[in-house]
Parts: C-alpha cells; sequence; structure tokens
C-alpha cells in the first residue's frame, strides 16, 4: 500500500473518510477495536519499534499505525548483548518518551525478562505500571500456553494484550541461538497450540517470529486476532521490523528475513566525518553560526 498524505483525505466506496490503519485519516489514538477491524476487512498493516521520543515522532507522521517500544532496545539502543538484561525501568522510562513523541499510534509496551515469569499477579503488577506510567496502549508479552494465565488475568484487569510466540527471544538460553521454530510435526502443532492458547487468553494480536511461512499462513486462517510476522512469511495481518534494521543503522549483519529501505548507518557516518573536517580545517563556524 503507498502513503496517502493527510491532505489527500482518502474515501471508502461509501464516501467516508477512509478508516485505514495505514493511509487512513483518524487523527486519534489508534485503538485495538481499530485493529480487530483491520483484521475483519482483511487490511495488512505495519508495525515498527521505537525507543526514543523524535524517532517515534516521525513514524507517527508518516502514518505506522503501531509501534511497539520492543526489550529489542537492549541490543539496539542499550548496548546489551540481548534481550535478557532489559529493566522494567528501562522499558518504562523509553515507554514513556515514545508515548510523548506520538499523537496517533497505538504504543505497546514490551514486559521484559522476568517482569511477568513468577505469574499473573506479577505480570499485573508490571503491566500496569507501564499503563498508569508510561501511558502505552498496550503490553506485549513473549510465550503461548505457558503464559495463558497472565493474559488472562491482565485482560480481565482491562489491559490489552499482544503476545508474542515462535522464537520469544527472552528464552534465547534456552533455544541455545536464534533458530526458526516450528519445523517439524510436532513443533507445528505445538507452535498452532500456543496460538490458538493465547487468543483464548484475550490476547488481541499475535507476533509470529522465526516461523515458516506456510506455518504462519496456516496460523493465520485459525485465528481471528492478527498475526504479526517478523521472519514468518508474507501472509500474516501485519509485518514488524526493529527500526534501526529497517533503516539501515545496524552494524554488521542483519537477519535474513531484515529489507533496509535505507542506509542510515552510512548517512550519519558522512555527516559525522563532514562536521569534523570543518571544525578541523576552521569552516564551521562560519559567520552565519556566529553571534556579535
Amino acid at each position: 500500500m503507498t502513503h496517502v498524505s493527510p491532505a489527500r483525505k482518502p474515501q471508502n466506496p461509501e464516501g467516508q473518510p477512509s478508516k485505514a490503519l495505514y493511509g487512513g485519516t483518524t487523527s486519534r489514538r489508534i485503538t485495538v477495536r481499530d485493529i480487530a477491524a483491520a483484521k475483519e476487512r482483511g487490511e495488512k498493516w505495519p508495525m515498527l519499534t521505537a525507543y526514543d521520543a523524535m524517532t517515534a515522532s516521525v513514524f507517527d507522521e508518516a502514518g505506522i499505525p503501531v509501534i511497539l517500544v520492543g526489550d529489542s532496545m537492549g541490543n539496539c539502543h542499550l548496548g546489551y548483548e540481548s534481550t535478557v538484561p532489559v529493566t522494567m525501568d528501562e522499558v518504562a522510562l523509553l515507554s514513556a518518551a515514545v508515548v510523548r513523541g506520538t499523537k496517533r499510534a497505538l504504543v505497546v509496551g514490551d514486559l521484559p525478562f522476568g517482569s511477568y515469569q513468577e505469574g499473573a499477579v506479577q505480570a499485573l503488577r508490571n503491566a500496569t505500571r507501564l499503563i498508569k506510567e508510561a501511558g502505552v496502549g498496550a503490553v506485549k508479552l513473549e510465550g503461548g500456553e505457558r503464559s495463558g494465565h497472565q493474559i488472562e488475568l491482565l485482560v480481565q484487569s482491562g489491559i490489552p494484550v499482544m503476545a508474542h510466540v515462535g522464537l520469544t527471544p527472552q528464552s534465547v538460553n534456552a533455544y541455545g541461538g536464534y533458530r526458526v521454530q516450528g519445523r517439524g510435526e510436532e513443533a507445528a502443532q505445538q507452535l498452532l497450540r500456543d496460538a490458538k492458547a493465547v487468543q483464548d487468553a484475550g490476547a488481541f494480536a499475535v507476533v509470529l517470529e522465526l516461523v515458516p511461512a506456510e506455518l504462519a499462513a496456516e496460523v493465520t486462517r485459525s485465528l481471528h486476532i492478527p498475526t504479526i510476522g517478523i521472519g514468518a512469511g508474507v501472509e500474516c495481518d501485519a509485518q514488524v521490523l526493529v527500526w534501526t534494521d529497517m533503516a539501515g543503522l545496524t552494524g554488521g549483519r542483519v537477519p535474513r528475513f531484515v529489507k533496509q529501505y535505507a542506509q542510515m548507518r552510512e548517512v550519519l557516518g558522512d555527516a559525522a566525518r563532514a562536521f569534523a573536517e570543518d571544525v578541523v580545517g576552521g569552516a564551521y563556524p562560519a559567520e552565519e553560526h556566529s553571534f556579535h
């Protein structure tokens, strides 16, 4: 779908303003009801991560309808080797910044490792913190059947939950690395059970990470809640990428499923070198940058 600027005011067949998640004209916050309606319409939509107000504002202005303050902040923002060390304090701080930087997007805050594994009460306490302190519109947590009780209590308490199955990065130590999940009949059936379990528990959407495309398509057909793919093929209802991967800011190799839409690492490096050379050569600050 191509981006439609607000000035064009896209219309649906009845001549009313578009309700599309991406390219729509509504200026209010996206809600989980809008997500459900998009699934009914068969509409595909994008999701990106963000970890600060300025980046989030760019994505919000670009029309991205859902922004995830992911624990991926550990790898690409906080300098950790994995998502495991990320704390509730860090997620709460950065989630609040993203909320302040947006006006329309549904902001989803990630529950980091250790913030919900003890059980439903712990999950409720920490999810409530993200809702009250950071102002997010929903939370995300990892796990299928094993996280059903947590999801159920959160939803019963009025907190929308996005689930996450397939490769769950917080369990990377148990997996022994970042590996495709759901290969083989037994593993595929377990992933299907996990996806249906989070739906039955009340999740409004589910992320499918590193799942064979055919299996992700089967899961998507089996659920009435939307699936959000990351390395899970084209048949998912939505797609998400870590923004630093998407924009080419990440150094070194990126996962196979990543498409880089810019080369921001090169752009920023060139800008930094140009600034440095101007300073060393005396070209900056020039007269127009000085006060008298």
